[in-house]
């Protein structure tokens, strides 16, 4: 049986989708009061890197906007995507508190491994109480490399993990599961891409399913 499972949160536990475009359209319309803005909201734009670090979502979306000004469209996207966390306009996909039950009962520890900021996944944790099965969150902002596969690594070294799996819905998942010879399962879910999935060791539908892979493994 699998000794640990290493969870990605947007798009895997947490369904971003319910506050994202909300808090991107709030943050738009702060880039245009600044009058640093003048054109629709790019959210297919997002949606396309979603699952990125945030520092690399606005190279994308802001290509030429100063750093400064990068910075404060970060700062006050956080706030947003929090204030909506904190009242209630976000979900957990189905069955996570189901699936972290089983896991728990059956000595798999559970750990969670995401590109978002350390406080943007505080206010998940703390709203939904997963610190009620998760042994512990990581946030990419822990390393200076800003690299999934480095961020699984210092988990697998901190709690001395051989046997595990990560879970997640984009190909940063895939590659931190491979790049540390764990076992790759991708979601199909919301952000997922079929071209990105095909190279996980397995592919689920819902969290559900991770019952029966955890026994096989």
């Amino acid at each position: 049986m699998l000794q640990s499972i290493i969870f990605d949160m947007d798009g895997t536990l947490f369904q971003t989708d319910k506050i994202l475009e909300v808090s991107l359209e709030d943050t738009f319309n702060y880039l245009r009061s600044l009058n640093s803005w003048n054109s629709e909201t790019p959210i297919d734009k997002y949606r396309e890197i979603m699952g990125v670090p945030l520092p690399k979502v606005w190279e994308t979306l802001l290509p030429d906007h100063t750093i400064e000004i990068r910075q404060q469209t970060d700062a006050y996207f956080l706030n947003r995507l929090i204030t909506n966390i904190k009242s209630g306009k976000g979900a957990l996909y189905p069955h996570v508190k189901e699936i972290f039950s089983y896991l728990k009962e059956n000595r798999c520890s559970i750990y969670i491994a995401s590109n978002g900021l350390t406080e943007y996944l505080k206010a998940i944790v703390n709203y939904y109480n997963l610190d009620n099965w998760v042994t512990e969150t990581f946030s990419i902002q822990q390393i200076q490399s800003l690299n999934k596969s480095d961020l699984v690594q210092s988990i697998i070294k901190k709690y001395d993990i051989t046997h595990a799996a990560v879970v997640g819905d984009r190909l940063s998942d895939i590659h931190a599961a491979k790049d540390n010879g764990l076992v790759a399962i991708g979601c199909r879910f919301d952000f997922a891409q079929e071209e990105e999935l095909s190279q996980a060791d397995i592919v689920i539908d819902d969290l559900m399913e991770l019952q029966a892979i955890v026994s096989r493994f």
